[in-house]
């Protein structure tokens, strides 16, 4: 299951050989391809096509496809920034990411203008950038977007034999879709891919070495980054910490999001059974649940407006999963609904055609690039077998989540080796390059780092990265706590904040003061907390109250399926 993008919208392995690395960085063993030179970043204008204001400038970041033929093909990056408020003050740039695989953080300059964020504005100027296949940049697609958004669909906790043939079907038909429209180009949207992209950015900027913050998703690549390039680290914060474990990445992780994601939305239950006097669907998790029940029942025989089956009522509530500032949303809209008035659930849960394009092209990126970063288990009867154990004891999510991850059971077997652009993509000979310790191995670079051999394994030796700060919900769902604590070991010399009792999906700048001060703190003065430090918890949400549109905006503008 994608980990949403957070922020969305306003309202063993240290490489010494890789291909790509730049100067400054461990020299490059004869026989690896010259590293790219990456040109400074013309701003101007935004197009209208962003929908960005003025106050913001947009330009444009050129980087290869292929970074083993770094005179190939190119593709263009949009990035955005906004300058430092106080210019005597600035330290650089702030570059953030906000997770999926598959997100944006073009509008991320706008958060300057928030209170919060308001002393890193003055400090750093906010640079935000669509990665490669999202949004303009060299974009994905894998499925028609009319096709992708259509509705009503079902959603089953315990689905029969009929079901899973027709989802499996489903998949294999998505990958295919994907290979088709990609083509040759397609293995080459992924992490470690995104982790260069980032440091030609860097360099692009004029900056020696990066100021980063990513969420979600961002801790992954940023984590690959950290590990390819310690010595252009600067300052980096990782909120909300994917597990890096090479045999984490990808479809453990998935299983253990399902998991946790039932824990969540039992706390959500029991919040709203605690308030049963303001909701009326029950005194108890249970019964609460009970009710949702009904309310699937319901949709799947009567959709509303034709349009909102159990479907798209999972995906709604999915979210109460990410930030429990949806918890008084989506309880209201499904007492109203089942005491006879819909408006609040349309409102919440209706799909828009309007947004049909991006949300397809948001799947397709996070498809490929999970795909591409690892082996995934070819055979069905394994994720038959491991889905169904785990929806025994967490039936919330389990299985949509394996059907929006089941196409990389079907993912064509590519190889970075393969030229880009070839007819076809098993037809390209497979280029020697050098292992880290300078011998010929016979094998590509990203064969040992993706695909044949795994994930990269992501760790840096002592003191040769600057202090890292790790944030971390003890309760998050989409990225379970112990991600945090197994990148800290991976880290040396990193420090975790950690918010108890919480499950909320992205902390920084949020309704944690405790939190948002380490983290001012770090980025604004360099001042690194103890090795792990805890923050108590925000308060609960009240009945009725209304979040503001940036507290919904960190949980992402995209349903979560």
């Amino acid at each position: 299951m994608r980990a949403l993008a957070l922020y969305g919208t306003i309202g063993s392995l240290i490489v010494t050989a890789v291909a790509t690395a730049p100067a400054g960085s461990a020299p490059r063993a004869s026989g690896a391809p010259p590293a790219p030179v990456a040109h400074r970043i013309d701003f101007g204008r935004c197009a209208p096509v962003e929908h960005l204001p003025s106050t913001v400038e947009c330009g444009k970041l050129t980087v290869p496809l292929d970074y083993a033929r770094p005179d190939g093909k190119k593709i263009h990056l949009t990035v955005s920034r906004i300058r430092a408020t106080a210019p005597d003050e600035r330290q650089g740039s702030l570059v953030f990411n906000p997770g999926g695989p598959g997100a944006s953080s073009l509008e991320f300059p706008l958060y300057g203008g928030l209170p919060k964020w308001n002393k890193l504005a003055r400090a750093y100027d906010f640079v935000g950038y669509a990665p490669r296949g999202v949004g303009r940049s060299a974009p994905l697609s894998c499925q028609d977007p009319e096709e992708f958004a259509k509705a009503p669909t079902d959603s089953r906790p315990h689905p029969d034999a009929a079901f899973k043939r027709k989802k499996v079907a489903e998949a294999k038909k998505y990958a295919r879709g994907c290979a088709r429209r990609a083509g040759a180009d397609l293995p080459f949207y992924n992490s470690v891919n995104n982790a260069r992209d980032l440091d030609m950015l860097r360099a692009a900027l004029g900056e020696k070495r990066l100021t980063f913050m990513g969420a979600s998703y961002g801790t992954y690549f940023g984590a690959v980054y950290a590990t390819l390039f310690p010595g252009h680290v600067r300052r980096m914060i990782f909120d909300s910490v994917v597990n890096p474990a090479p045999q984490q990445i990808w479809y453990r992780n998935n299983l253990d999001q399902s998991i946790a994601f039932e824990r969540r939305w039992g706390d959500w239950l029991r919040w709203v059974a605690k308030h049963d006097h303001h909701y009326h669907l029950g005194t108890s998790k249970q019964e609460v649940q009970r009710s949702y029940d009904k309310a699937v029942t319901q949709l799947r025989r009567h959709p509303v407006n034709g349009k909102i089956g159990p479907g798209q009522l999972q995906a709604a509530y999915l979210k109460t999963g990410y930030n429990d500032a949806f918890w008084p949303l989506r309880a209201e809209a499904l007492s109203d609904y089942l005491h006879g008035d819909p408006k609040q659930l349309v409102s919440q849960a209706m799909p828009q055609a309007r947004t049909a394009k991006d949300e397809e092209n948001a799947n397709a990126v996070y498809t490929a690039v999970e795909c591409n970063d690892a082996h995934w288990p070819r055979s069905w009867q394994t994720w038959d077998r491991d889905n169904s154990d785990i929806a025994r004891i967490a039936p919330f999510e389990t299985w949509d989540n394996a059907w929006m991850n089941l196409p990389c059971a079907f993912w064509p077997e590519h190889s970075e080796s393969e030229p880009a652009g070839a007819e076809s993509a098993e037809q390209g000979p497979a280029q020697e390059l050098l292992d880290t310790a300078g011998h010929a191995t016979g094998t590509g670079l990203d064969d040992l780092l993706l695909g044949t051999h795994g994930p990269l394994d992501i760790h840096t030796e002592p003191g040769a990265l600057p202090p890292v700060l790790l944030l971390a919900a003890e309760r998050d769902a989409a990225t379970p706590y112990k991600g945090a604590v197994e990148l800290q070991r991976r880290l040396p010399g990193s420090s975790l904040v950690t918010e108890n009792a919480s499950g909320t999906h992205g902390i920084a700048f949020g309704e944690n003061a405790c939190v948002s001060k380490y983290a001012e703190d770090y980025l604004v003065r360099g001042k690194i907390p103890a090795h792990r430090v805890y923050c108590a918890p925000h308060a609960e949400p009240v009945p009725g109250q209304q979040a503001n549109r940036a507290q919904l905006a960190r949980s992402g503008a995209r349903p979560g399926k």
